[in-house]
């Protein structure tokens, strides 16, 4: 007698059911998956990949990470710094607090060392004919490297130094270290510096293979132009040091910018 054939299957199927196509990765992803009988992942298990672990951000978008706390309080430490620094050089040098007395008779004692060339070559890179060309650049390398949100914000940022920096000079109006006119806090050569290169760094930064030399270079430009600026006389250390705390904080949207580029840019879709 001929046995009638059984039909194929799994090695747990015990019915006579035809044999079931195994679902995709796609399908296997989605809810009620754990009731299929499929040998894939579901949600009724619990994740063991990073994808899985992710939770929903604060605008609820899926597949973003929370904010770090860490990361935030370090923030907020930095740009409340940066604000209680500027408010106290500002307030001392328009009350002639002790602070302003200290700074004039330590400008006094600095202005006129160095070589001459040399320190006028430092002055002059606060000039927006030296610090603006290299921002530019910076800009349109990025736009040619496909960010559009960072170098719209360095370009606002630079825009805004002179509506900051221009009112305070006309509110303190404090007397420069070599004549009686009126105008020198915060220095807008420093404040241009700063920003110019720190823009450019941040710009920058992703690209090249050693991309700490980008801060590092915007570090020293920045602090060698304001110890020219004081050696020459320009300027009163507090002077450079108040438009340096200023152009700290303008430069935070940029630098949370360009963090947030990189962190989109770091993520891979993956099945």
């Amino acid at each position: 007698m001929r046995e009638t054939p059984r039909p194929q299957g799994t090695a747990g199927d015990t019915g006579s059911e035809l044999p079931r196509h195994r679902p995709g990765c796609a399908f296997a992803h989605t809810t009620g998956a754990s009731g299929s009988g499929t040998p894939h992942r579901s949600d009724g298990r619990p994740p063991h990949t990073p994808r899985g672990a992710r939770h929903t951000g604060p605008t609820v978008r899926p597949g973003t990470t929370p904010p770090v706390p860490g990361r935030t309080a370090l923030l907020i430490s930095v740009v409340s710094g940066l604000l209680a620094l500027f408010a106290l050089t500002t307030w001392q040098i328009a009350a002639d607090g002790p602070l302003r007395s200290l700074d004039e008779r330590t400008g006094r004692a600095l202005v006129g060392h160095g070589p001459a060339g040399l320190t006028e070559f430092l002055a002059d890179l606060g000039n927006t004919q030296v610090a603006l060309p290299v921002l530019a650049f910076a800009i349109v390398w990025s736009l040619v490297r496909g960010a559009r949100r960072a170098p719209v914000t360095a370009a606002l940022t630079m825009a805004a130094v002179p509506l900051f920096v221009v009112p305070l000079k006309d509110w303190i109006a404090r007397p420069g270290p070599l004549t009686d006119a009126t105008g020198y806090y915060p220095s807008g050569h420093a404040a241009t510096a700063a920003v110019a290169y720190g823009a450019a760094a941040l710009l920058l930064a992703p690209y090249p293979r050693r991309s700490w030399m980008m801060p590092v270079a915007a570090v020293l430009l920045t602090a060698a132009t304001g110890i020219g600026l004081v050696l020459r006389g320009y300027h009163w250390p507090l002077d450079v040091l108040g438009s340096w705390f200023l152009c700290g904080l303008l430069l935070v949207p940029l630098w949370l910018s360009r963090r947030s580029r990189r962190r989109s840019s770091s993520r891979t879709p993956s099945c």
